[in-house]
């Protein structure tokens, strides 16, 4: 009201309002203003200070509007255009691309039209809608990450359900949580003589005898854990027939799984000439040791006769550990080992001592042999337990039998003074020999494993004209 208590609103009416003050409204109100003629010539242009992005368009100012629009945005301009000057009231905002070319960029703005003179001057006030597009864009994006999230899902899934059906080995998924069987393939229908809507969503305990659903899904978990190959065995329910079950134990959207192989127990079942399932038991039953260890020399798997070798009741506190923590000469045995093995894809025997933690030293003959995996290299060291290594591995030395012959040759024609001085050379150059041999004429290795200096022994092979012996060789 004013200071007579009159008002200022009436009749619909607003008062009169300065040019400057109006237009200081309008750039307020709206992000973009822009007066036209009804022929579409631009009169005036207000840009709002608080869109620092839109950038400075006086330019336009006695242009045709038209020629700021994007292509697509013309036929939509002339049509909502004139409907308002038709003198329709319901005309609606339209929204306009401005063209990069004319305008320098490109935004989507919504305009509004409204008469502001007598004269036929159209005010446009336009609404920046870049906010709107750029969620809209996200939205889009976001559908089709979906969209091809759902489709590699839906390959997986088909991928899965065709191995699946394809595998001549029974094999069952079950929660550890419910123990519940929730997948089957059809091998597996066939050996337990039922449906796959019999087995999936029932116990998998229903499908076994005289076993509790929390102690037969407890001991699939541990052995699967342990990561033992041999199995649990297992009679099936309403038939004589013993099975072994095979676990695996994985983890999926939270949830962990077991993957049970059914292996049938009848022999006449089983192909004799199956190498996979045939070095499997030999792994697991031979009398030799076997390591399979990385490049590095980290165990990766054990089995129960390297166990018994170095007394380690389970393999978990092997695994990840280096071989050569094993080993009398340590890192000097792994090395020479896997050296040769590289050089030659193996070696058939080298002999060493090996202990574990609490155990006293055996001598063992250790043969290795490179394998790849993928785009890895490992090794698979094979160790017999030996009370005559040192015998055993004096027969992979040069022949000494001169040397020998000339010792005895001495008794009765000298001293025994003598004799065990010249014995002692005898000893010393076959050791000397043996690690030159052993380490593929590394003096350093070959110097580690003798406890001798550098030094000292080229010294030696000097003594005993091995170093020329080398020269010539090579």
């Amino acid at each position: 009201m004013t200071s007579r208590r009159a008002k200022y609103w009436t009749s619909g009416a607003i008062p009169l309002i300065a040019p400057e003050v109006l237009g200081d409204i309008i750039s307020d109100v709206a992000d973009l203003a822009i007066v036209i003629s009804e022929t579409g010539e631009v009169l005036s242009v207000i840009v709002n200070p608080a869109h620092p992005s839109f950038l400075v368009l006086e330019h336009w100012e006695g242009k045709d509007i038209r020629d700021s629009l994007a292509v697509e945005s013309l036929p939509k301009f002339e049509k909502r255009f004139a409907e308002f000057l038709s003198g329709q009231t319901d005309v609606k905002p339209v929204e306009l691309n401005h063209s990069r070319e004319v305008s320098d960029w490109d935004a989507p703005v919504r305009y509004s039209f409204h008469r502001i003179a007598p004269n036929g001057a159209v005010l446009m006030l336009g609404r920046d809608l870049r906010a709107v597009a750029e969620m809209q864009q996200q939205l889009i994006n976001a559908q089709l990450a979906l969209e091809r999230d759902y489709e590699v899902q839906r390959e997986f899934d088909t991928r899965f359900r065709v191995l699946l059906s394809n595998m001549s080995e029974p094999v069952l998924f079950v929660s550890v949580e419910s123990g519940d069987i929730t997948e089957a393939n059809a091998a597996a229908t066939t050996l337990m003589d039922r449906s796959r809507d019999d087995l999936i969503g029932n116990p998998l305990v229903s499908c076994f005898e005289s076993r509790k659903r929390g102690d037969l899904i407890e001991a699939l978990t541990t052995l699967a854990i342990s990561e033992r190959a041999d199995g649990m065995k297992i009679e099936l329910r309403g038939k004589t027939k013993l099975v072994q079950i095979a676990p695996t134990l994985f983890r999926a959207a939270g949830e962990r799984i077991l993957l049970c192989r059914v292996i049938p127990t009848d022999e006449s079942t089983l192909n004799a000439d199956n190498l996979a399932r045939n070095m499997q038991d030999l792994y697991v039953s031979g009398p030799e040791a076997i390591v399979f260890a990385a490049e590095n020399g980290d165990v990766l798997s054990a089995n129960d006769a390297f166990l018994d070798l170095i007394d380690v009741a389970h393999d978990i506190n092997v695994r990840g550990r280096s071989l050569a923590d094993y080993l009398q000469r340590g890192s000097v045995d792994l090395k020479v080992m896997t050296e040769n093995a590289t050089r030659a894809g193996r070696m058939r025997m080298y002999g060493t001592k090996i202990a574990g933690q609490y155990g006293s030293p055996r001598a063992v003959e250790i043969s290795v042999t490179k394998l790849h995996a993928g785009n890895h290299s490992i090794f698979a060291f094979v160790m017999r337990d030996s009370n005559h290594a040192e015998a055993s591995r004096g027969a992979m030395l040069p022949s000494n039998d001169e040397s020998m012959r000339s010792v005895v040759e001495l008794v009765g024609s000298a001293t025994l003074k003598d004799i065990v001085a010249e014995t002692t050379n005898v000893v010393e150059k076959m050791c000397i020999e043996t690690a030159v041999s052993l380490t593929m004429n590394n003096r350093v290795a070959a110097a580690e494993m003798l406890g001798l200096s550098r030094q000292s022994l080229y010294v030696k092979l000097r003594k005993f004209d091995l170093l020329t012996r080398d020269t010539d060789d090579n």
